[in-house]
């Protein structure tokens, strides 16, 4: 039977380990690393791990003994966690996992005890190596490869990397909720795991039953003697990890579950998953049960064979959960899919940009005015294209910090220009309504967002270069908040003039008026700043002929003199000033 659309990737994953003997590969690594351990130093409680280059890959494995993993989290405090706060000081690998919505998680203790043991050790340059990494590990050498793997993600480029692909073998969970989130809702990062579990092995279910409250990530791929199913929803991996278990608690062999992973990869070496089951199916039965059906014979559980538990209950369970994955998966955010729609909406703003110049005026002031029925036309381009840009602000923000640096990357450039061309429209509705003060109380959370991104990637600009000069034309002003600097500029201007101000208003309105003197040359040094703020009917003229007057003809500054000569403004819209 072949997949239904509203399964997971975790079959594409599982089939590419084993198609292209990835699995093999990994188990391989570890069976070489069992079998050099036991020549040369016996069982031990500590984790060891060796590296292998292969042809077309890299391979780190770790390995522990089946033995003292079972004991080591069966014990007492087996199920402990360490907390990332209590983490955060004295080991901060992790840190990154932390986001604005999921700002805490909490690891196995045994697990990152045996982790941070050898983590002096480990090689941390793998990232590196043009090979394909494969990090693997049996038990809780399974659970130290995750935490390996996680710890690279850190450094992880989606853009530019191979990503790291761990194959875990019997590996107990290591994590609660707070982990499952940090990974699973990025599938980048949950499409690095598949954790291989045999049927015959308590390991990987002891701390689900002793605790509750540890949870899965990744793809789990499920083998019994029968054949295998891959699961990817963590509720339906925790219903299938405890259903699908048939050894025995109190008399398990630990060599015997050791040798049976190495018996099943080499038989599903030779398969394909999902074959070798004869279900036939009602015809009323949905294409999705009946997969979920086919899945659960391959693993052992049949309707209408007996069972301690209802496999009905289970299959009606699993397919909800199914559709509710689907169904958040469409409803992710992605940027790429309005990308189009957003081009056009900008498309529209540059040429009610060119029309208001034209007018000699400034698509600000036009805005501000309302002196063109066009200016209503452009509520609409606006809201559409803010709320695009606060969702992927909000996006960004709220992944942890390499995927979140990612999508900031990505759509750096596209961000930028809309901040510099949509917040002087948002400054405009703001002072029209009398307000004052729009950088402090009145700027929105994403504009501030975008600014950070821009000033976190790039440098501080220095001496304007030949390209800046030719292209000062079209260009628009780098500092988004420069006609809220105008609005207060103006207001000052007001206020040294008004007969209501006292001396202290008057000075500080000075003040305010030096300042933003120096910050205006700056800007028009640097060719930094649209030439549209030169058109008479700007704000900005305003503001020039006002404080003109206040200083009068005797003052002399920077600024003054090149606004005095009105031949600068043509000589700073052709690069020549």
């Amino acid at each position: 039977m072949t997949q239904t659309q509203l399964f997971s990737s975790g079959l594409e994953l599982a089939n590419f380990v084993v198609s292209l003997d990835v699995l093999l590969d990994a188990w391989t690594a570890i069976w070489n690393l069992y079998t050099e351990i036991s020549q040369n130093e016996g069982p031990s409680s500590l984790v060891k791990f060796k590296v292998y280059e292969l042809p077309n890959s890299t391979i780190i494995a770790f390995f522990t003994w089946l033995a003292n993993s079972k004991d080591y989290v069966q014990g007492n405090g087996g199920g402990d966690f360490v907390t990332s706060s209590n983490l955060k000081e004295s080991f901060p690998v992790f840190n990154f996992l932390c986001s604005k919505d999921n700002p805490k998680f909490s690891i196995n203790k045994p697990a990152l005890e045996l982790f941070t043991s050898i983590f002096a050790v480990l090689p941390k340059s793998v990232m590196a190596n043009s090979k394909p990494l494969i990090i693997t590990g049996n038990s809780l050498g399974g659970s130290v490869a995750s935490l390996f793997t996680l710890s690279l993600l850190e450094k992880f480029n989606f853009l530019t990397t191979k990503r790291p692909l761990c194959i875990t073998f019997g590996s107990p969970l290591i994590g609660d909720e707070g982990l499952q989130e940090a990974i699973s809702k990025y599938a980048a990062w949950n499409s690095c795991f598949l954790h291989v579990v045999s049927d015959q092995d308590l390991v990987p279910r002891v701390l689900i039953s002793q605790t509750g409250v540890y949870k899965p990530f990744g793809t789990f791929l499920l083998c019994s003697k029968l054949g295998c199913s891959c699961f990817e929803d963590p509720p339906t991996i925790l219903e299938f990890l405890m259903a699908t278990y048939s050894g025995n608690p109190e008399n398990q062999d630990p060599n015997l579950v050791f040798e049976s992973y190495r018996t099943f990869v080499k038989d599903l070496n030779h398969k394909v998953i999902f074959m070798g089951t004869t279900e036939s199916f009602d015809w009323t039965t949905s294409p999705l049960r009946a997969g979920i059906i086919t899945q659960l014979a391959a693993i052992g559980l049949v309707p209408q064979q007996p069972h301690n538990i209802d496999i009905n209950t289970i299959i009606t369970k699993t397919e909800n959960q199914e559709k509710k994955l689907a169904l958040s998966k469409k409803q992710v955010f992605d940027p790429s899919t309005r990308l189009n729609q957003v081009k056009v909406h900008m498309a529209n703003l540059e040429w009610y940009k060119k029309v208001a110049k034209d007018n000699k005026i400034g698509y600000y002031d036009s805005y501000k005015n309302v002196s063109h029925t066009s200016d209503l036309h452009v509520v609409k381009e606006m809201k559409t294209l803010t709320c695009y840009w606060e969702e992927l602000v909000n996006e960004a923000e709220k992944r942890p910090q390499t995927v979140g640096a990612s999508l900031r990357t990505r759509w750096l450039f596209g961000g930028t220009n809309y901040r510099r061309m949509i917040e002087p429209l948002d400054i405009a509705e703001y002072y029209k309504k009398g307000k004052r003060d729009y950088i402090k109380q009145g700027r929105p959370e994403h504009y501030i967002k975008l600014e950070q991104w821009l000033n976190e990637t790039t440098k501080p600009a220095g001496v304007p270069n030949d390209s800046m000069k030719q292209n000062v034309a079209s260009i628009l002003t780098e500092d988004s908040c420069f006609w809220a600097h105008v609005e207060e500029a103006l207001i000052s201007c007001k206020l040294l003039t008004g007969t209501g101000s006292s001396e202290m208003e008057k000075q500080s309105s000075r003040d305010s008026l030096f300042k933003f003197e120096n910050y205006v040359y700056g800007l028009i040094k640097n060719y930094a700043v649209s030439p549209e703020i030169f058109l008479q009917r700007s704000s900005f003229m305003q503001w020039w002929r006002e404080y003109e007057k206040i200083m009068g003809t005797s003052y002399s500054s920077d600024l003054t003199k090149l606004m005095k000569d009105y031949r600068n403004y043509d000589k700073y819209a052709t690069g020549s000033l």
